[in-house]
């Protein structure tokens, strides 16, 4: 159970940094998706994948890996192929922890990643994925 305590630490950590200005809508985020310009990346945990749906086409990567940080990471880097250049947008469900887990990706030399600041459940940057009534997957459907 270290693991994941150890990534909790690093992501508090990396929040105390300035916030990166790598915000894209989700709107945009979902049409940038669908023409195969970028891979979203919910980073919610299984619980909140299974009480919303997700994002349609996005992929499933728990942001509280059983293999910490480096688990995290290492599923990122198998979804893009290795490439750090490739464009990445996060969703969460209010854009606090896609911020945290942006800057810890940055660090980790992702020059093309972005995060949906509003989520999945609306924020101050906006009303959120399921408030647009953007396309939604069921958790069964999305193999969580």
């Amino acid at each position: 159970m270290l693991q994941p305590f150890r990534a909790a630490v690093v992501l508090a950590a990396l929040a105390a940094l300035p916030a990166a200005a790598k915000e894209i809508s989700a709107p945009e985020a979902l049409e940038a998706a669908r023409q195969g310009k970028l891979t979203l990346i919910d980073i919610r945990t299984p619980p909140e994948w299974k009480q919303t749906g997700v994002a349609h086409g996005a992929t499933l990567i728990n942001m509280i890996h059983p293999r910490g940080a480096q688990g995290f990471l290492d599923e990122v880097l198998a979804k893009v192929g290795g490439d750090r250049t490739a464009k990445i947008a996060l969703i969460c469900r209010t854009g606090n922890r896609t911020g945290q887990v942006l800057r810890f990706l940055e660090t980790q030399g992702f020059t093309q990643a972005y995060h949906v600041p509003e989520g999945m459940a609306g924020s101050r940057a906006g009303p959120g994925w399921l408030a647009r009534r953007l396309p939604t997957q069921s958790c069964s459907t999305a193999s969580c």
